[in-house]
């Protein structure tokens, strides 16, 4: 009887202290980890909000919710948003310049929407100095709360001070055609960045599409199920601080890195990438996530240039169930973890293969094959070293 008592008092303390541990991971911001991103923000209902038309010629200051319908320049000025409600602006054949400054500027509101008639141009250029404005305020339209862009028209951004579209909470877009010259990011949405459909041409001297949260585990994503993207980039085309989620849309992008996120996930899309340092990206950028490239489905090509890149770089692990992939570069796969391919077409260099080729296992080089994985590690020199 004492010993069955001594065995159950152990299996009790077991159970206890498996319950203690799980508890905690669970509950830990750094040991949570996401795979999924999911929508952030909700379509606003419009029908019970008042419509005022203006025609601009000066500065407008919004400080009612409201359905704001507008048309005309503004030649030197900027709409300023202050309001504890919902605003949309309906964009017909709008020009507005400021060169002084932002030329949409949402300094209060709940959510505001921006939708740009169907037939139209609304072209927007700010300056290349802004004066008087907090610092962190940076972007030709710039909102610190969240922002939708929506219609069927067309929304000309010129950003000659840093980026063209930034939202400090969410970002989401649901259709248009947007063409944007940004002296840095194109697109940016602090807490998430969700597309679901538009034409995008984009031209910047930062990333194209872009998510910063690095506090909340649940931020920092970019989420695609649709859209034609046209991206030349000096930095990165997508580029999240958590995960990047594409489940459509056909993407031509020509950057430095072409996707880089912690855990990359494709489903499905049309991807082409050209790139000059890693052609999709995982990295340690969130504790919040695994560290992970996963491809499920779509149409993946990517071109490197020479030198040290690779076509798909993870400093954790591969994972490819699906899709059709074809790699031209000298280094297709690097990876620090394991890397699995159960489905889909890999095509590097003119050849099908079922490997998984590692060119640098984090070690010493010319290592022996990777045990996780039996694939030959192709011995690239340098280590480590270089890794974003």
């Amino acid at each position: 009887m004492k010993k069955t008592g001594i065995i159950l008092v152990i299996c009790v303390i077991l159970i206890i202290l498996a319950i203690g541990v799980f508890t905690y991971l669970n509950k830990s911001g750094n040991t949570k980890v996401s795979n999924s991103s999911e929508s952030q923000i909700k379509i606003t209902d419009w029908s019970d909000y008042d419509v005022n038309e203006i025609s601009l010629t000066d500065t407008l200051e919004i400080t009612k919710a409201g359905i704001y319908k507008l048309t005309g320049t503004i030649s030197d000025g900027l709409i300023k948003i202050n309001t504890d409600g919902n605003v949309k602006l309906i964009l017909n054949g709008v020009s507005i310049t400021n060169s002084s400054g932002p030329t949409i500027y949402v300094e209060n509101a709940d959510n505001v929407e921006i939708e740009t008639v169907g037939g139209t141009t609304n072209t927007l250029t700010d300056g290349k100095t802004y004066t008087g404005y907090e610092e962190d305020v940076d972007a030709c339209i710039f909102s610190k709360d969240d922002l939708i862009l929506s219609g069927n028209g067309t929304l000309k951004v010129v950003a000659n001070y840093q980026d063209a579209i930034a939202s400090k909470d969410d970002l989401k877009i649901t259709g248009g055609t947007y063409d944007i010259k940004a002296s840095d990011d194109a697109i940016r949405g602090k807490d998430s960045l969700e597309i679901t459909d538009g034409k995008f041409t984009i031209e910047a001297g930062g990333d194209a599409l872009k998510s910063t949260n690095e506090t909340d585990a649940d931020k920092g994503f970019i989420l695609i199920s649709g859209g034609e993207f046209n991206i030349n980039s000096k930095s990165d085309g997508l580029d999240a601080i958590g995960n990047i989620e594409i489940n459509g849309g056909t993407f031509d992008i020509t950057a430095s890195e072409g996707i880089e996120g912690t855990y990359v996930k494709i489903n499905d899309g049309t991807i082409n990438i050209s790139a000059s340092d890693d052609g999709i990206n995982a990295s340690n950028k969130s504790n919040a996530s695994q560290v992970k490239i996963e491809i499920n489905g779509g149409n993946i090509n990517i071109k490197m240039g020479a030198g040290d890149t690779d076509a798909i770089d993870s400093n954790g692990d591969i994972l490819i169930t699906g899709g059709v992939i074809d790699i031209t570069a000298s280094s297709p796969f690097d990876y620090d973890g394991k890397a699995e391919h159960t489905g889909g077409t890999i095509t590097v260099n003119g050849t099908t293969t079922n490997e998984i080729t590692n060119q640098m296992m984090g070690g010493p080089q010319g290592s022996a094959p990777n045990e996780q994985t039996n694939m030959p590690n192709q011995g690239r020199q340098g280590g480590p070293q270089g890794r974003r």
